[in-house]
């Protein structure tokens, strides 16, 4: 079953990197520094979506 990126509720770190089109490195900073939330599955680095919409749609608004 494939969920529009908008519906999930997380999504893997290289599907954040391509809807944001930010660098890996930028990401895990804003992951360090709490601007974006993460889920851990054993190795696997799982981003909230709705985090990650959220620190978007500040930057669009300045």
């Amino acid at each position: 079953m494939f969920l529009p990126f908008e519906e999930r509720l997380t999504c893997t770190v290289r599907d954040a990197l391509e809807a944001t089109s930010i660098g890996r490195t930028t990401l895990y900073g804003l992951i360090k520094r709490g601007q974006i939330k993460t889920a851990k599955l054993g190795t696997r680095t799982l981003i909230d979506v709705k985090s990650l919409k959220e620190l978007t749609s500040n930057y669009h608004r300045k």
